[in-house]
């Protein structure tokens, strides 16, 4: 019942390593975005996931996480300076978005990058900043933000350097949203490799053929992995193990 020599070389450690790389804790997600905020001497952060996707009058960004620091929760008057703006610009754009302070008494602009990047108008907010939209699909969109308090001229590689970061930081934040945490929840290496393979596109056959097992228990796998990604198919269960980052 071992793996064939195909899976021990490249994927035998599937289940472990990729489990592994899934966060434990929302305390991993600070030191990235602490990282991020001091590349651009930021003064805070926010990350903003979109609720009520697919529901255009019914959405509504909410505030997953923040660190306004002193001057007070700055999430809600954001969302009433821009929400609406925002809402509306990652249906059509994944262009990242600048705005200056109160008054422009402080400034973001990217000089060599303009052209990519998409002005809000100033608000009555006290500080600058930039937004970075993620798009992953119907679930897992929304924005990660930084807000300014001294005026930044940012290059184009910084900006695309933080935006690819907040790509990826936003499917950790989802990763760990949806992630079954219970050890009777969690995909067993043996669910994991046959999802794998199935979506590699193996039929069930294959699969068994594969990983030394019997049509049967090959099923049984796929089965139970389905129950514990709470899918209604093979299909919608791979689909959830790619986005929790079970298999690629």
């Amino acid at each position: 019942m071992a793996f064939n020599a195909d899976m021990s070389s490249g994927r035998a450690g599937l289940g472990t390593d990729l489990k592994s790389r899934l966060m434990s804790s929302r305390g991993d997600i600070f030191p990235k975005l602490i990282a991020m905020q001091k590349l651009i001497r930021a003064r805070s952060f926010a990350v903003f996931r979109i609720s009520g996707s697919g529901l255009p009058r019914k959405r509504a960004l909410l505030c997953e996480c923040e660190s306004w620091g002193p001057g007070g929760n700055y999430s809600d008057a954001f969302v009433a300076s821009y929400g609406d703006m925002l809402l509306s610009h990652i249906d059509d754009l994944l262009l990242p978005l600048m705005w200056n302070a109160k008054d422009d008494v402080v400034s973001c602009i990217s000089s060599d990058f303009a052209s990519f990047v998409s002005r809000l108008p100033a608000s009555n907010l006290p500080f600058a900043g930039l937004a970075f939209p993620v798009r992953l699909g119907a679930v897992g969109n929304g924005y990660v933000v930084f807000g300014l308090s001294g005026s930044e001229d940012l290059s184009g590689d910084v900006i695309i350097d933080l935006h690819s970061r907040s790509c990826k930081l936003m499917i950790d934040i989802l990763a760990l949203t949806e992630r079954k945490v219970t050890q009777s929840e969690a995909l067993s290496d043996r669910e994991i490799a046959c999802l794998q393979l199935a979506g590699d596109g193996r039929i069930s056959e294959e699969i068994a053929d594969n990983l030394g097992l019997s049509v049967h228990t090959v099923n049984a796998y796929l089965g139970s992995a389905t129950i514990k990604l709470d899918s209604v198919n093979r299909i919608q269960a791979i689909a959830k193990a790619i986005r929790l980052g079970y298999i690629n």
